[in-house]
């Protein structure tokens, strides 16, 4: 493999006006805390004794543009661009996506053409019978490389773990995202935390190049980085959280959870 790539995201949550660029972004994420909001490193059991909830707001900015990183930068069917953003706050019981697993449907649909439909429903389910899903959250798409989306999400105690997708637009089924942050540290909810993200291949599909014709990997493969030569996306930076002075503010309006139509997508096209 040689090489290890350069991240494609990178998370930094810290208080209010503490977003800071570190090197070429490709992504910045800003999470703030609107209410009361503590963690554990994943694999070990969350025991968060800070106060029940906790709301933060989600930046995420795109930096992906031709004249930073003009490698195959994809300018047609369709040009650079990401998904919605999509994620839930949940328990330990719960997986978004992993590493070394195979994904569900739901994120395969999503991996592939950005459909975000069969993931919500995934999510819901587990909300409602596991009760390991606290909130489904979503961000509206970026419709080009650069730009900016974002939401709001609440954390529960018993639900600290934050974790979400956003499909590479096109690709094969890349995606960047977190797989299980905790937001809680003990009796406290976290108020800064860095985290380099890398792009993703769901197994899904055997794409080489961002527009690929539909390929699908049989049979289906797990979560794994894509091989080095693939990786042509640069670093890229998230500012996050920043906890509110008074929690006990009026909680801000729920967010919008239907997720937003992903702009054109499409392996084959």
């Amino acid at each position: 493999m040689g090489r290890r790539p350069a991240p494609a995201l990178r998370m930094v949550m810290g208080a209010p006006g503490q977003a800071t660029a570190r090197g070429r972004a490709l992504w910045a994420l800003l999470l703030t805390a609107l209410g009361s909001a503590a963690g554990r490193p994943r694999g070990a059991e969350s025991v968060c004794t800070a106060r029940p909830l906790a709301r933060y707001s989600i930046t995420f900015t795109g930096k992906w543009s031709q004249t930073a990183f003009p490698k195959q930068y994809p300018l047609f069917r369709p040009p650079a661009q990401w998904s919605s953003l999509l994620g839930a706050a949940h328990s330990s019981d719960y997986s978004l996506w992993r590493k070394n697993q195979y994904v569900s449907d739901g994120l395969r649909d999503f991996a592939e053409r950005g459909e975000a439909w069969a993931l919500m429903r995934e999510m819901e389910a587990a909300a409602e019978k596991l009760q390991s899903v606290h909130e489904v959250f979503s961000a509206p798409a970026v419709a080009s490389g650069t730009g900016q989306t974002s939401a709001e999400l609440e954390a529960h105690s018993r639900h600290s773990l934050v974790s979400f997708v956003v499909r590479i637009v096109p690709s094969p089924d890349w995606f960047v995202g977190v797989d299980s942050l905790d937001l809680c540290d003990g009796d406290r909810w976290r108020e800064q935390v860095a985290v380099d993200l890398y792009p993703y291949d769901a197994g899904t599909d055997s794409g080489f190049t961002f527009s690929s014709p539909n390929f699908a990997t049989i049979p289906q493969d797990t979560v794994t980085e894509p091989p080095g030569k693939l990786l042509l996306l640069p670093p890229a930076e998230i500012p996050a959280p920043h906890r509110q002075s008074d929690p006990g503010a009026a909680p801000a309006a729920p967010p919008d959870l239907r997720p937003a139509r992903p702009g054109p997508s499409g392996r084959g096209q």
